[in-house]
């Protein structure tokens, strides 16, 4: 019987079925299917405790590789960078936690990043291991961050999301676009493009629509207030370079800047302001507003 094994250090273990090969052993296919790791390091996580069965045992290095067979292992990166700014709890309650993140933390763990992700924050924070985002912002966008704190009532608030019928709006500061009647729909078929992390539109039915409007006109940025009907990656920022306006320190749009590393001294300047919707569980109407503030 599989059973989920505990968060360690906020980090849940990942799951794999082990897929059809020629491997002897769990190690022998772990370093088939993940090469960019060493054999040594894996050998050590088995010594570890760190690759579990499904009941949540765990595995010697010489495990008999079985196809089909439910394994449990926890990612690590050596010399993770530290993400030097910190988040803010907003709210706790049984149900819902709501998190005001800070621009370059990742949301869940992805790429170079497994502890200094919000969600093994969280989790190492409230000591909730069940904690689950309920959406995503960009690493490099701030602000509010909504988490299902209970598995029972969990579909529950997704289906807000699943139906849109939780409201999103973002600030952004942008250059002027004096010739832009507001407020502009903006509405368009977005695809990956080269990289593959960048988003780029296309030919093609829409899938995509953000509502822009104008909060301030200062002389050199405009300050923009962005509401996403849809959810696709990087919609915000695509939209507005496509506009002509490329949101402040945008290191992928309207060109992607090499090299490129993080530059905690100049943040994309786009925040994810609030979140307002009608609670499924007892129908108030709740609505939360992030702390941060844009240059």
């Amino acid at each position: 019987m599989s059973s989920t094994p505990p968060a360690i250090a906020g980090v849940r273990a990942s799951r794999l079925q082990l897929p059809p090969g020629p491997w002897a052993t769990v190690l022998d296919g772990l370093c088939a299917r993940f090469p960019a790791i060493s054999r040594d390091c894996w050998r050590e996580r088995f010594v570890r405790g760190r690759v579990l069965d499904a009941g949540g045992a765990p595995l010697a290095p010489d495990a008999p590789y079985r196809v089909g067979a439910e394994i449990h292992y926890y990612r690590e990166v050596r010399d993770e960078p530290r993400i030097p700014f910190e988040e803010t709890v907003l709210h706790v309650d049984a149900h819902l936690v709501v998190a005001d993140k800070p621009h370059f933390l990742p949301v869940v763990p992805a790429g170079g990043f497994v502890e200094e992700t919000l969600l093994a924050r969280l989790i190492r924070r409230l000591g909730n291991p069940d904690l689950v985002p309920l959406h995503r912002i960009d690493r490099a966008t701030a602000g509010l961050v909504l988490f299902s704190a209970d598995p029972a009532t969990r579909t529950r608030y997704q289906a807000l999301f699943r139906e849109r019928a939780i409201r999103k709006h973002y600030e952004a500061l942008a250059p002027p676009l004096p010739q832009l009647a507001f407020p502009h729909v903006r509405r368009s078929r977005l695809r990956r493009g080269e990289p593959f992390f960048r988003m780029h539109e296309v030919e093609g039915e829409p899938d995509s629509e953000s509502h822009v409007d104008v909060i301030e006109r200062g002389a050199r940025y405009w300050r923009y207030a962005l509401e996403p009907v849809t959810g696709r990656k990087h919609q915000l920022r695509v939209h507005m370079a496509a506009l002509g306006a490329p949101i402040v320190n945008d290191p992928l749009y309207p060109v992607l800047r090499e090299p490129l590393l993080d530059d905690f001294a100049r943040p994309l300047q786009l925040l994810a302001r609030s979140l307002t919707f009608t609670d499924p569980l007892d129908g108030r109407m709740r609505r939360f507003e992030s702390r941060f503030t844009l240059a």
